[in-house]
């Protein structure tokens, strides 16, 4: 069976709208979905990708995903996705913090990051060549909502699910 990772940020959990619905792609299309639950206190925030790490490692063992789709903090999994070729759907990766932009830099095709333009944590330019597709989308905040318009966020945020509805089915090619 193919497997999709979800991972939350540190204040967007699995009931928010963009991991909510991915959730729903991957279940309606068949998938098993493995979506740890995790509070990020003070400890987590010091060591976020050993934090994410280990949650990871508690929540699958010794199988590796099909698929990542990662919200803001989730998105601390990128260098052990790189490193176990797992290819993801990378939802506002924290582009700010060294280890997430290295390993975006080096993620292999496949990958997809998207980031709001009004993010201050959406910082494309430091992960140039990268083989990943970047996505910026216009007028996006950090939870890909446009302020004031929830008509145009609720439209951006169907395109991000389409991105993710394509990862999901190229799994079962």
């Amino acid at each position: 069976m193919v497997t999709v990772l979800l991972l939350a940020g540190a204040g967007y959990g699995q009931q928010a709208p963009l991991l909510w619905w991915s959730k729903q792609i991957a279940l309606e299309a068949g998938c098993e979905v493995i979506a740890p639950n995790w509070i990020v206190d003070d400890a987590a925030g010091e060591t976020p990708v050993a934090f994410v790490e280990t949650e990871i490692a508690t929540a699958l063992g010794d199988r590796l995903p099909d698929l990542v789709v990662a919200k803001s903090f989730g998105c601390f999994a990128l260098p052990w996705a790189v490193r176990n070729g797992v290819r993801g759907v990378w939802l506002t990766p924290v582009l700010t913090h060294d280890d997430v932009a290295a390993a975006l830099a080096a993620a292999a095709d496949g990958n997809v990051a998207i980031g709001g333009s009004d993010d201050p944590m959406w910082r494309p330019e430091r992960v140039p060549g990268t083989a990943a597709s970047l996505q910026t989308v216009a007028g996006a905040d950090h939870s890909l909502h446009v302020t004031g318009d929830w008509r145009r966020s609720q439209r951006l945020q169907a395109d991000v699910f389409e991105t993710v509805a394509a990862a999901v089915q190229a799994l079962g090619r």
